[in-house]
């Protein structure tokens, strides 16, 4: 059989350099996607738009398709169309709605629960907090409506055919999102790990933004790590039906292995709940690359 891998891309791979440790920098891993047959990934930092990262990656790896993006957090200015536009300008194809500071991810956050970890950014913001600087929590909507700053946004992700990702935005907040998207001519959606404890959405409600043009996004750290149960992720990636499914990793925590690795078990896990090798590939090389622009 083919190596499964050729050509696929890996949509949300958290790589460094970062705040936070990461497993591999760039350059390690673009060695690695390129010999491992894939076409390239999705950088993603919480902070930062990577696309001057990815820009000097492909200097140096030619074969590898590093991407650069940006995610919306307090970072880079929150809701901010103009972070958007030079992001778009130096050669970012994504966008991530609000992460690590949506309301919605926060709302889970117990930072008085001594017995309980917290995960490596939200360390960082109790040590902001410790040090009384303040990062406000983002909600895109005000008074049930979407606020002016995410539409602005909308229309700059819809200019540059950039691809929309919803990030950790509460249900109340992605639907309106996507509906609005739509309406302005976003072409490229994905609702972010939709099986995520603090992102899930039933079948039912993945069906409904589905029907919008959006890709729902399983990811392999997410089962991999107890957060759901892999038959969970089987049974929605069934009922949606591959064509409106793709598969990435979330990886780059020293704890998982590399992307390469994280795509070829999660392929062959899904192959034994009887997932075609061409079901996989509509999920790992088809559905990103047509959410991309590539050939």
């Amino acid at each position: 059989m083919e190596n499964i891998l050729k050509g696929a891309y890996d949509l949300h791979v958290h790589s460094g350099p970062d705040i936070m440790p990461r497993k591999f920098d760039d350059l390690e891993l673009a060695e690695r996607i390129k010999n491992s047959g894939m076409n390239g990934y999705v950088m993603k930092s919480h902070y930062f738009n990577t696309a001057q990262r990815g820009y000097l990656v492909k200097k140096i790896v030619p074969d590898c398709d590093a991407i650069g993006a940006i995610a919306l957090n307090q970072s880079v200015g929150g809701i901010n169309s103009l972070a958007v536009e030079m992001a778009a300008r130096s050669g970012a194809k994504l966008v991530w709605f609000p992460t690590t500071d949506s309301e919605n991810e926060m709302s889970y956050v117990d930072f008085e629960d001594k017995n309980k970890k917290l995960a490596f950014w939200a360390k960082i913001v109790k040590e902001l907090k410790d040090q009384q600087v303040n990062v406000p929590t983002i909600n895109i909507l005000k008074n049930n409506e979407l606020i002016p700053e995410a539409v602005e946004v909308l229309k700059t992700i819809a200019k540059y055919n950039m691809i929309l990702a919803t990030g950790h935005l509460s249900h109340d907040e992605t639907f309106a999102l996507v509906k609005k998207a739509n309406e302005l001519g976003v072409k490229n959606i994905i609702i972010t790990h939709v099986d995520f404890p603090t992102t899930f959405y039933s079948v039912e409600e993945q069906l409904e933004l589905a029907s919008y043009g959006a890709y729902m996004e399983h990811c392999y750290v997410t089962w991999k790590s107890g957060k759901v149960d892999f038959s969970e992720t089987v049974r929605q990636i069934r009922a949606l039906t591959p064509e409106k499914v793709i598969l990435s990793t979330d990886s780059g925590q020293g704890s998982n292995p590399f992307p390469d690795e994280c795509l070829k078990e999660f392929s062959e896990k899904l192959m034994e709940n009887g997932f075609t090798y061409d079901e996989i590939r509509t999920m790992i090389v088809d559905n990103p690359k047509k959410l991309l622009g590539v050939e």
